[in-house]
């Protein structure tokens, strides 16, 4: 090969990974050209711009294009900061999202990435001449460094996963409600974490308000040269359960029959491409399959006045809400006969041990979408694209009766029904694994 198409093709490579096309989903935060879309603001409560007449937002904003456009240039569709000046901000406002993005610095520079206007996901210089080991730097980028003290969930990444000096590093960031969790080229460095709010510093963390639901992405600025290139951002509703994002998703139920599952199969009917459990009939079945952290998306159908529960690590025997993890409620909440029950036995509880919302349940004989994610302890219940249950299992001292719960701190098991006499219906039930 000639010394001309050699370059030919290393140019061609390049133009690809800097003018790459946005993922399925996702839309580009920076068009590779110019500033558009973005202004300019420093380290502050974003409440106090928020809350700013139009006019005088309007006089902020345009001082901060005079800053920005100092600082902050357009290279080859990179976009790269001096190290000074205002954070780049983004116009637009965001609640939960998933954000893409590739970054490369220099020795001694320090920067970050504020999430709804919260600092930040950490950008070190992990050198010991980079000279910030004694902040932390030695252990990489990507951990939530304005979370509080080493032993803050979040605060230190689990891994360093950075990249060498000169080479592109690429951060995969989900927010959801306060919860983030980061990958650092393709690691995982922060699992789930709740981001402290930084603007109510002063009060003790379990008591501090909780982040504004809209917020705008902002990359630091800190004291030396960073480039940025391939920024896209994909909005997520308030449930994951959108049917186009099935990445990873496996079918446990092939809608005709049993196969691949467990317990008393015969006290189940499969009708119309849906599991349910026979009148008068009940029973936990499960999953061949264990499962460790999962996300589980699934359609359910009840009649009036009907019970029923997701078997969440169920070893295979015993009761579901006792001898599993927990079981999760699956009832109508609205039929008089459960009028008076404990909060931790409404639809979507975990039974017996937390309370999840009421109020977002479809009427008896409709269809209504249902996602449980599950992490270690901690589960998210997103039903009709609302979070009705979202705790940590592990942090609860109080139980219903008082009564105990074995299989609680269970890290595998097997996903089931546990019906309780009543012909409800499940369908579309898909499982992917979580690492």
């Amino acid at each position: 090969m000639n010394t001309h198409c050699s370059f030919l093709i290393v140019w061609l490579v390049a133009q690809l990974t800097v003018n790459a096309e946005p993922p399925a989903g996702f839309v580009s935060l920076f068009n590779g050209e110019n500033l558009d879309g973005w202004w300019g603001a420093k380290t502050e409560d974003p409440d106090i711009w928020m809350n700013l007449s139009t006019h005088d937002f309007q006089k902020k904003w345009e001082a901060s294009q005079i800053d920005i456009h100092q600082h902050w240039s357009v290279e080859k569709g990179e976009l790269v900061n001096d190290g000074q000046g205002l954070f780049l901000t983004t116009e637009k406002n965001y609640a939960d999202f998933e954000l893409l993005l590739e970054y490369k610095t220099v020795a001694g520079a320090d920067s970050g990435i504020y999430l709804r206007g919260i600092p930040q996901i950490q950008i070190w210089d992990t050198t010991k001449e980079g000279g910030k080991w004694k902040l932390g730097a030695e252990k990489g980028s990507g951990g939530l460094w304005n979370n509080g003290p080493a032993e803050t969930p979040g605060r230190d990444p689990l891994v360093k996963a950075d990249n060498p000096f000169g080479e592109w590093n690429k951060f995969h960031i989900t927010m959801r409600g306060n919860k983030v969790t980061v990958l650092l080229n393709d690691k995982l460095v922060v699992d789930e974490a709740p981001l402290i709010n930084y603007w109510d510093r002063k009060t003790p963390i379990d008591q501090r308000k909780p982040l504004r639901e809209k917020g705008p992405i902002q990359l630091q600025t800190h004291g030396g040269e960073i480039r940025w290139r391939n920024i896209y951002i994909k909005e997520i509703k308030a449930s994951c359960c959108d049917p186009g994002d099935e990445v990873g998703y496996v079918s446990v139920f092939n809608g005709k029959n049993l196969d691949g599952w467990m317990g008393p199969l015969s006290n189940y009917e499969v009708k119309d491409g849906a599991i349910s459990c026979l009148k008068g009939k009940g029973g936990t079945i499960y999953t061949k399959r264990k499962f460790k952290d999962f996300s589980v998306k699934l359609e359910f159908k009840l009649p009036a006045g009907g019970n029923n529960g997701l078997a969440i690590r169920y070893p295979g025997n015993g009761n579901a809400a006792y001898h599993g993890m927990c079981e999760l409620q699956v009832l109508d909440n609205t039929h008089p006969r459960y009028a008076k029950l404990d909060p931790r036995q409404y639809h979507g509880s975990a039974y017996g041990i937390a309370a999840a919302k009421k109020g977002f349940l479809k009427k008896p004989g409709e269809w209504n979408q249902q996602e449980v994610i599950v992490r270690n302890s901690h589960i998210t219940v997103f039903l009709n694209d609302e979070i009705i249950l979202d705790a940590d299992l592990a942090q609860v001292n109080s139980f219903m009766a008082n009564k105990e719960h074995p299989g609680l701190s269970l890290q595998e098991g097997h996903f089931g029904f546990a019906g309780h006499n009543d012909p409800v219906a499940f369908r579309n039930i898909r499982i992917k694994e979580l690492y």
